[in-house]
């Protein structure tokens, strides 16, 4: 061994721990080492979680652990696991749970990470469309009509009336707009018209109609909404 004659990794890692400087001594010496034992316990015991470079390790099962306790974010996490991982089903059994966590947190979010997750590596759509599905909405980051259509389009195979539905619960309801948001989304919803997904497209049609039916506007307002409530349907009237 290459630490030390009587140590094991193990022991050599522990009597480390109390110097100020045991991250950087440990990076030294097992970020790189010959040794895959060596370089997994180093991916678990690091303090400040598994090293970027670890994610990306030759070794599956260094690269599984470093995914695991890796502190990057979602993306960055992805992008750097050794690809063998994400091609193998046994290999991704592996890194489920902690690919849950990291699917909530970018479902949870404005969905840009979330479809470029996605776009690259399609075989996680599985567990995109079940946090979608089952995942809490904290309404803190809502969606853009554009992202959530790009989601369904990407997710098309998947489609059901849940996961539609768990889609529409994260954009940001007319009743958090004010009159002159909501007359600014309609017109931005309508210049989007064709990219966006007919699930989309419907919802806000309803939203907006219920919407126009509850304001007091000047008639010739009424008729300028409708028109434009019309085009977002795909009604050229």
């Amino acid at each position: 061994m290459e630490t030390s004659s009587t140590l094991t990794y193990r022991e050599h890692i522990e009597a480390l721990k109390d110097d100020l400087d045991f991250e950087e001594q440990g990076d030294a010496i097992y970020l790189e080492h010959s040794d895959d034992e060596a370089r997994l316990l180093w991916a678990f015991h690091r303090p400040s979680g598994s090293h970027p470079i670890q994610v990306g390790d030759p070794n599956t099962d260094v690269a599984i652990m470093a995914f695991n306790h890796s502190r990057l974010g979602a993306l960055e996490r992805f992008i750097r696991l050794n690809p063998a991982v994400i091609d193998n089903h046994d290999l991704r059994r592996h890194i489920r749970n902690r690919s849950r966590m990291l699917f909530r947190a970018l479902v949870d979010n404005d969905f840009s990470e979330l479809l470029e997750v996605l776009r690259l590596f399609p075989v996680f759509m599985d567990q995109a469309c079940d946090q979608m599905v089952h995942g809490r909405i904290w309404n803190e980051n809502f969606v853009s009509a554009l992202r959530a259509s790009q989601f369904l389009e990407l997710a098309e195979d998947h489609i059901s009336d849940t996961l539609c539905e768990g889609v529409l619960r994260r954009l940001k309801p007319l009743s958090h707009y004010s009159f002159d948001e909501a007359k600014e989304l309609l017109s931005e919803l309508v210049s989007q018209a064709q990219k966006l997904h007919q699930v989309i497209k419907a919802y806000y049609s309803v939203e907006f109609e219920t919407w126009l039916s509850r304001e007091k506007l000047h008639p010739l307002q009424n008729i300028v909404l409708t028109k434009q409530i019309h085009q977002l349907k795909g009604n050229h009237e």
